[in-house]
C-alpha cells in the first residue's frame, strides 16, 4: 500500500498535476437584491485574483510573432481553353466563353425526327413563323405577290397530313390533341425546319426551287442572305452540342453518358512553363456544376492552346468573421445569436468537433486575403509572403502540399487525381465559368428507372412522353390511347368457340410504357453483368395470326439511346439502386454574364421512389372467356 502523495499547492499549480486545477468556470454576477445595476458593472475587488485569471487564459504566455500587416502573392491563372465530351471531339472555347459551363456540358441535341416519323412541330412552325417575318422586311408589298410567294414555300417545305391507313403514322392518329393539331397545321403552315436542315446540313439556299416558280430574281442575294440569318437565329435559340449530324448520330456528340446515366467530360488548360492539365468530370449528374465536379485526368493529354496570365496583388489581410465569434477582450459581451452550447458532436463526429475547436478556439486566428480571378480558369498560387507588424516577412508554404495519396492531408477547394498512381497533390483552384441560377423547364422526358424483384427485372418506366407536337403528357394515357387506336382501326380475327374451362397463358401484358432490362454478361467475363435494354411484344394481336405480334418500343430519348441507329443499349447494374433512379429532360435557361439568355435541352439525375412491379407473369391457368 503506497503513502498518498502530500498536496504541494505551488508545485501542483506549476505543473498543474491535479485535475482541478485549469478548471474553466463561468464567470457572472449573482445580485442578492432585485436590482442589477451593481452586478453588470462587474467591480474588482481582488487585483490578485484577476491576474489569476489572466494567468489561467494564458495572456503572460507572449508568442515572437506580430499582427499581419500586408501580403503579396502571385497567382497564374490559366484559362479553360478546350472542350471535350466522354466520346467525342475537342472544341476549341473562345477567349471569351460564350456560354456556362452547364450549358456545355448538358446541353443535347433537339429531336425531329423518331425513326421514320416527325416530331417537334412546335420548333417546325415556331421557324416558319420566324422565316415569314424575315419575309415581311422584303419590299414585295402586302398584295397578291407576297401571298404567292408564302404560298411556294408552303409547298414545297410542307406539313403532311397523317394518313389513316398507314401504321406508320398511328402515333399521330392516335391521340385526340395531336390529331386536331395536324389537321390545323397541315397545308397551311411552313415546315421552317425542312428550311432550316435544307441550308445548315444540305449545303443549300433558301432561294433554291423558288428563282423558278416567282422569278424574283432582284431578290435573290436578300433571300440567301436572309436565310443565313434564319440559320444563325435557330443556331442561338436553343443551344446544341457542335458538331451534329443528324443522319448518323442524331444525339450529336454531347456529354451524357447513357451508359453511366450522368454527364462525362473534361476540359484543358496551359500551365507556367507550357505543361498541359486536363479536368475531368466524371459524374456530374445536372443541375449546378463547381469545382469538386472536376478531378485532375494524367491520362488524358487534352490540354489548352492560351499560356496563363499572372497576377502579382499587394492586399491587407482582415481578420475573419462570423456569427457567434468569440471576442479577443475578456469583458465584451458576446454575440448570443449563436449558441455553440446546443451542439452536442459525439466522440466520433470528427467534422463537428473541429468545427467547434476552430469557432472557439483559433476562431480569432484566421486571416483572409481579396484575391480576383476570372471565370473560367485554374489558378495557381506560386508564393506568399506576409509582413507582419515588426517589418519582418515571412514565406507561407501551402498546408495541402504532399503525396496525393497521404490520408493525414486534408483541405478545402483542392482537385483530386484520378487513378492510384504515387503522384504530388495539386494545390491549384479551378474557378469553373459557371451561373449561379438556373430556371427549370417543365420536365418534357420523365423516366424512372426501377428494379422488379418479382420479374427478376428492370424496368424503364416513361412516366411523361413528348408527343409529336412537342408537349408533356403522362406517359400512361399515351400507351393507353395508342392501344384502343390499334384496336379499333386494326381489329384481331376473332377466337375460335372455347375448348376448355380453362386456357394456357404463357405470359400476360404489361403496359406499353414499361420497357424492359435484362440482365446480360459483359465481355469477356463471367460474373460482370450489365443491364441492356429489351422490347416486349405489343398487346395487340395481328389480323393474321401467322404474323408475329409488333414490338413496343421506347418513346422518350432517354430510353431511345442508339435504337434509331440499330445499336443496342446497356446501362450499368450499379447505376440502377434500390431507391431507383429518376431522369427528366427539360429545357433550361438562365441569363450570361453579357445579359444574353441561354437556352439549352439538359437531362437531370435524381432519385426514385424505390421498387415497383409490373404484374408480368408466366406460366399461367386462367378461365376461358
Amino acid at each position: 500500500m503506497t503513502e498518498p502523495v502530500p498536496f504541494d499547492f505551488p508545485r501542483d499549480l506549476t505543473k498543474r498535476t491535479e485535475p482541478t486545477v485549469g478548471v474553466w468556470n463561468r464567470l457572472e454576477g449573482r445580485p442578492r437584491t432585485t436590482d442589477f445595476d451593481r452586478a453588470l458593472r462587474a467591480e474588482i475587488r481582488d487585483p490578485l485574483w484577476l491576474l489569476t485569471r489572466q494567468w489561467q487564459l494564458g495572456e503572460f504566455q507572449a508568442s515572437d510573432g506580430g499582427s499581419p500587416v500586408t501580403a503579396s502573392y502571385t497567382v497564374q491563372a490559366a484559362s479553360v481553353s478546350r472542350f471535350k465530351p466522354f466520346d467525342g471531339n475537342p472544341v476549341e472555347l473562345p477567349p471569351e466563353q460564350p456560354l456556362p459551363v452547364e450549358a456545355l456540358a448538358e446541353r443535347r441535341a433537339l429531336r425531329f425526327t423518331s425513326g421514320t416519323e416527325r416530331v417537334s412541330f412546335d420548333l417546325r412552325l415556331a421557324i416558319g413563323r420566324r422565316w415569314f417575318k424575315l419575309l415581311a422586311t422584303l419590299p414585295l408589298g402586302l398584295g397578291e405577290l407576297l401571298a404567292s410567294f408564302r404560298a411556294q414555300y408552303v409547298k414545297k417545305y410542307p406539313i403532311a397530313l397523317p394518313d389513316p391507313l398507314q401504321d406508320k403514322d398511328s402515333p399521330r392518329l392516335a391521340h385526340p390533341e395531336v390529331w386536331a393539331s395536324m389537321q390545323a397545321m397541315a397545308g397551311r403552315y411552313l415546315d421552317g425546319y425542312q428550311l432550316y436542315d435544307h441550308i445548315k446540313y444540305r449545303g443549300g439556299t433558301a432561294y433554291d426551287g423558288i428563282e423558278e416558280l416567282l422569278g424574283l430574281t432582284l431578290h435573290k442575294q436578300a433571300i440567301i442572305r436572309l436565310g443565313l440569318e434564319l440559320r444563325d437565329w435557330f443556331d442561338t435559340l436553343i443551344q446544341q452540342p457542335a458538331n451534329i449530324q443528324p443522319e448518323l448520330k442524331p444525339t450529336g456528340e454531347d456529354a451524357w453518358d447513357g451508359r453511366h446515366l450522368e454527364h462525362n467530360f473534361s476540359v484543358g488548360t496551359t500551365l507556367p512553363g507550357g505543361a498541359q492539365k486536363t479536368l475531368t468530370a466524371r459524374e456530374y449528374p445536372g443541375g449546378t456544376l463547381d469545382w469538386h465536379a472536376f478531378s485532375v485526368d494524367a491520362n488524358l493529354p487534352l490540354g489548352g492552346t492560351r499560356p496563363p496570365k499572372p497576377f502579382h496583388r499587394t492586399v491587407f489581410p482582415a481578420p475573419v468573421r462570423y456569427a457567434g465569434m468569440p471576442l479577443p477582450r475578456w469583458w465584451a459581451v458576446e454575440d448570443g445569436r449563436t449558441n455553440f452550447a446546443a451542439v452536442t458532436p459525439d466522440s466520433t463526429d470528427l467534422a463537428r468537433l473541429i468545427f467547434l475547436e476552430f469557432a472557439l478556439v483559433y476562431g480569432n486566428d484566421w486571416y483572409q486575403l481579396p484575391c480576383d480571378l476570372p471565370a473560367g480558369s485554374l489558378a495557381t498560387l506560386e508564393n506568399v509572403t506576409i509582413t507582419d507588424t515588426f517589418g519582418i516577412p515571412t514565406v507561407v508554404e501551402p498546408a495541402n502540399a504532399g503525396p496525393d495519396q497521404d490520408w493525414r492531408r486534408w483541405s478545402m477547394f483542392s482537385l483530386d487525381n484520378l487513378g492510384a498512381d504515387p503522384v504530388a497533390a495539386d494545390t491549384s483552384l479551378l474557378l469553373p465559368a459557371s451561373v449561379p441560377k438556373i430556371a427549370e423547364g417543365p420536365a418534357l422526358e420523365e423516366v424512372v428507372l426501377l428494379r422488379d424483384e418479382n420479374a427478376n427485372l428492370v424496368w424503364g418506366v416513361e412516366q411523361t412522353v413528348r408527343t409529336a407536337t412537342g408537349e408533356p403528357r403522362r406517359g400512361s394515357e399515351i400507351a393507353a390511347e395508342s392501344v384502343a387506336w390499334r384496336q379499333r382501326h386494326q381489329p384481331a380475327q376473332p377466337p375460335g368457340p372455347p375448348l376448355a374451362p380453362v386456357s394456357y397463358e404463357v405470359m400476360n401484358t404489361v403496359p406499353e410504357h414499361w420497357i424492359p432490362f435484362v440482365p446480360v454478361h459483359q465481355d469477356n467475363t463471367r460474373r460482370s453483368i450489365h443491364l441492356q435494354r429489351a422490347a416486349l411484344p405489343s398487346a395487340i394481336r395481328p389480323a393474321d395470326p401467322a404474323q408475329p405480334r409488333a414490338v413496343v418500343r421506347p418513346r422518350t430519348d432517354l430510353l431511345r439511346e442508339g435504337l434509331d441507329r440499330g445499336e443496342p443499349y446497356f446501362v450499368n447494374e450499379e447505376e440502377v439502386t434500390q431507391t431507383g433512379t429518376r431522369l427528366t429532360l427539360s429545357f433550361q435557361r438562365t441569363r450570361w454574364r453579357d445579359g444574353r439568355v441561354v437556352v439549352w435541352l439538359g437531362v437531370r439525375r435524381g432519385t426514385g421512389r424505390g421498387q415497383g412491379s409490373s404484374g408480368l407473369r408466366f406460366d399461367s391457368v386462367i378461365d376461358t372467356p
